[in-house]
């Protein structure tokens, strides 16, 4: 199975520790920007990324690639059974894919890929988005967070996953978040990092995460 992108897009590492949350095992071929080998260019019509070879089945989107492994590999379903559960899953995913990662992509595009794509940079637009959109996202986090520490079924799901990915970014060109004033998003996030798939794929992208903040 072969997973076309660029590891430290948010999109692109949630689909790697999600394969490795369910013991598939991929290999992680970089593409996007319209460059890539077939199975992308083919898988992938509008250029995004993340793009799922498995064979001859091409398939683009986060969401639509981990609702398909999740169904390929049944167990401990990170996306849970349970209707409440379920939905609430659904909910966090799209709170990271969208609501963060719309304020994160500003922060960690313009201090970390700006340059390395030869482009101008927007600070301004950066700092604001730390300042202005940030806070209110954590102060959410930190009121829904159960005590168990995961965000549904008191486990590690997808949820976790999908809002974590986008403020891992994040905190590679920021400083905000604190466990001073948001310790159950500090811990959280900790907690999140600290499991074996995150920290592989996290290890893994740190030479690329390394060239572009030197850039």
């Amino acid at each position: 199975m072969i997973i076309h992108g660029a590891r430290p897009s948010p999109f692109v590492r949630k689909v790697i520790v999600f394969a490795a949350e369910k013991g598939i095992d991929v290999e992680v071929q970089t593409a996007g920007f319209g460059r890539g080998a077939e199975g992308y260019m083919k898988g992938s019509p509008f250029g995004k990324i993340p793009v799922l070879e498995d064979g001859d089945f091409l398939l683009c989107n986060s969401t639509a690639i981990v609702t398909y492994m999740d169904a390929l590999h049944p167990g401990e379903e990170m996306i849970p059974a349970d209707p409440r559960a379920r939905a609430r899953t659904i909910w966090y995913e799209e709170f990271g894919d969208t609501v963060v990662q719309a304020a994160g992509q500003k922060i960690f595009f313009n201090r970390a890929v700006a340059k390395a794509m030869k482009r101008e940079p927007d600070l301004a637009a950066a700092d604001r988005a730390e300042v202005e959109d940030m806070p209110k996202l954590y102060d959410y986090l930190e009121s829904v967070l159960p005590m168990s520490g995961w965000l549904v079924a008191d486990r590690f799901t997808l949820a976790d996953l999908a809002a974590a990915c986008p403020i891992i970014n994040i905190g590679y060109v920021s400083d905000q978040l604190t466990a001073e004033r948001w310790p159950r998003v500090a811990a959280w996030l900790d907690r999140v990092k600290a499991r074996s798939s995150v920290a592989d794929a996290l290890a893994a992208e740190a030479p690329l995460i390394q060239g572009l903040l030197n850039k």
